[in-house]
């Protein structure tokens, strides 16, 4: 039986999305299987596009109900909970299927750093599944990921901002930041 290695891809620089949709295309290159689960995202970013468009097989699952706290968020505190919550119940549901050879849990760090998410709660799910074993990659993205998190990963990589256009006034572009 294969070992899962759990990956993690943080830092306050940009590209750890970006990073993981790489991974995601190697895997599929090797005829693999991908599932890609949004915690803090929507549904209409351009790799969402890129993924129906060019009929990829990547399963994708967002949960996410808009910003948190930023850009005229509306949205109550529970109501992001919630959504995370179900995130992370997809996320434990397609880990313990073992229907999959990676999976993506993009921005968990986020909700985890904003306790939008219980760390325990998700130790657990990494640990465990119903046969004791995991046997799926797994990548968790997100600025600030959880010492914990970093504890029990096989590889953790940091991306550090050393220079950033937004830093100058360079407002998100499409394609690109979203």
């Amino acid at each position: 039986m294969k070992k899962t290695i759990i990956h993690i891809i943080t830092g306050d620089g940009k590209g750890k999305t970006t990073a993981s949709l790489g991974l995601a295309l190697r895997t599929l290159g090797a005829g693999k299987k991908v599932k890609l689960i949004q915690f803090m995202k929507t549904a209409t970013f351009s790799e969402h596009k890129a993924i129906k468009k060019y009929n990829l097989p990547i399963e994708v699952e967002t949960y996410g109900i808009g910003f948190y706290k930023i850009l005229g968020d509306k949205h109550t505190d529970a109501e992001h909970k919630e959504s995370c919550q179900k995130a992370l119940q997809a996320a434990e549901a397609a880990i313990k299927s073992q229907n999959y050879d990676l999976i993506i849990l993009d921005e968990i760090n986020v909700a985890l750093g904003f306790k939008l998410i219980d760390i325990n709660e998700v130790l657990s799910i990494l640990q465990t599944t119903e046969n004791g074993k995991l046997t799926t990659d797994i990548i968790l993205t997100g600025r600030r990921a959880p010492a914990k998190l970093k504890k029990i990963a096989d590889l953790v990589s940091e991306i550090r901002n050393v220079k950033n256009y937004f830093d100058e006034g360079q407002e998100a572009r499409k394609g690109i930041e979203f």
